[in-house]
């Protein structure tokens, strides 16, 4: 009898394992096909101009070292956290704090990004959207529903990824598939090679577009056989998404010579090719992309201060767990709410170089977290890759980070010291706060 109430209660302190191997695949490809690539081409094009499809290669091939950094990494954990639980585990409770914090940020911050670009794609059918009251009432009413959709159960979150992963990819695949047959040579013609540090830049931005695959690692307390599919979800993803990102590419260059000034480049190039129509449809299909990413960002977020609540790093109220619908719900709230100021307050491009800083380094921290994991438990990971991998994406890492200004890195920095100050005084107050009890049990 003692047993069955030990496990009635645990049930009640634990998540539903809801996420089955394909759905974590759908949340994997909603993760990195948000809104990014629906910016982001007009703004390499600017840079670098027709070799910006080459830094989309060189950008998915970096991308392809990380994810499977990733894939060894979390086939050893079945529990919520992602790469602050792989950061913990490896060096200890600080770090594992400041790649949490740092991870909630960049989720925070890509809602953010997202949204505002939604609402940019919203004034295509619209024009009044993007003004200041209708865009406040719009954010508003995105950010409350998407916050039920993830009170009120993994299932309902999870049923809302496949439908709108589905959804995003048909509008894609159209453009590609109509826009491969109104490529323009010309078009691709090179007058001058790019400087480096352009490049670079360039290569730095599309990490935006390429990243947020860990998004589906951080809730594997919620997934079934985590261990062995997630690993599977993240590399199936990335194969789907390289081939994608650089089709896009290919055909906003070969069709839309205004590619560099454009706000709206997929819908601006199929008017180009399939009239009004054809960017309605592209529109509609990107903005059925960004909410779907949108619900999984907002998933991923909330589960962080969740993990870090639980392991007594941040209030143990935002680990409550609600009692019908089994989630995190004031985590969830909390995310929603700093979600809404950000998206209110901020612009695209400027929380994107934040967010991208921030996943850099936390992909760095992973990485890392791979070699102190294997010495310690050589045979613990069922994914196994060769040690050349995670130096190769240290190195690019390096790289990227290198060409970045102290003024684009100084928001990162203000954060990660912002991490360290919550981390410190929450350890004092919880210190004193466990000594006053002590002293009141012994009186």
């Amino acid at each position: 009898m003692a047993k069955v109430k030990m496990q009635q209660e645990e049930k009640k302190t634990n998540l539903i394992r809801g996420i089955r191997r394909w759905e974590a695949v759908a949340v994997a490809i909603n993760s990195i096909i948000g809104a990014g690539i629906f910016g982001l081409p007009s703004n390499v094009a600017a840079l670098i101009g027709p070799y910006s499809v080459i830094a989309f290669v060189v950008c998915a091939f970096i991308t392809t070292l990380l994810i499977l950094s990733f894939a060894e990494v979390c086939s050893r954990f079945n529990e919520t956290g992602g790469p602050y639980l792989y950061a913990r585990e490896a060096f200890g409770s600080a770090a594992g704090f400041q790649v949490g914090w740092l991870m909630w940020l960049a989720r925070v911050t890509a809602f953010a990004a997202n949204c505002n670009l939604l609402i940019a794609y919203l004034s295509f059918f619209w024009p009044a959207a993007s003004t200041t009251w209708p865009r406040a009432i719009l954010i508003t009413i995105i950010v409350i529903a998407l916050t039920m959709v993830n009170v009120t159960g993994i299932r309902d979150t999870t049923m809302v990824s496949n439908i709108f992963s589905v959804g995003k990819l048909i509008p894609i695949f159209i453009f590609i598939a109509v826009g491969l047959f109104f490529l323009a040579p010309e078009n691709f013609s090179i007058a001058s090679q790019p400087e480096l540090k352009n490049f670079s830049k360039s290569v730095l931005l599309l990490v935006y577009a390429f990243s947020g695959f860990e998004i589906a690692l951080i809730p594997a307390g919620e997934a079934r056989e985590p261990q062995r599919s997630m690993p599977f979800a993240i590399i199936t993803s990335i194969g789907v998404v390289s081939v994608v990102y650089i089709l896009i590419q290919v055909v906003c260059i070969g069709t839309f010579p205004e590619l560099a000034g454009s706000q709206r480049p997929l819908a601006d190039a199929a008017y180009k090719f399939m009239g009004a129509p054809g960017a309605a449809v592209i529109t509609a299909g990107v903005i059925i992309s960004i909410i779907g990413n949108l619900t999984v960002v907002l998933l991923a977020g909330s589960r962080l201060p969740f993990a870090m609540a639980r392991r007594h790093e941040l209030p143990r109220l935002l680990a409550t767990i609600h009692e019908r619908y089994r989630t995190p719900h004031l985590a969830i709230c909390l995310t929603g709410a700093v979600m809404f100021v950000l998206t209110i307050s901020g612009t695209f491009i400027y929380v994107v170089t934040i967010s991208t800083l921030v996943r850099l380094v936390a992909y760095g921290a992973t990485c890392l977290a791979l070699f102190v994991l294997r010495r310690r438990d050589p045979q613990g990971a069922l994914f196994r890759v060769p040690l050349i991998v995670p130096f190769a994406a240290l190195a690019l890492i390096g790289w990227l980070l290198y060409n970045i200004t102290f003024l684009e890195a100084r928001p990162t920095i203000i954060a990660g010291g912002t991490g360290l100050l919550i981390y410190a005084v929450y350890r004092v107050l919880s210190r004193q706060s466990m000594k006053t009890t002590i002293n009141e049990e012994k009186i």
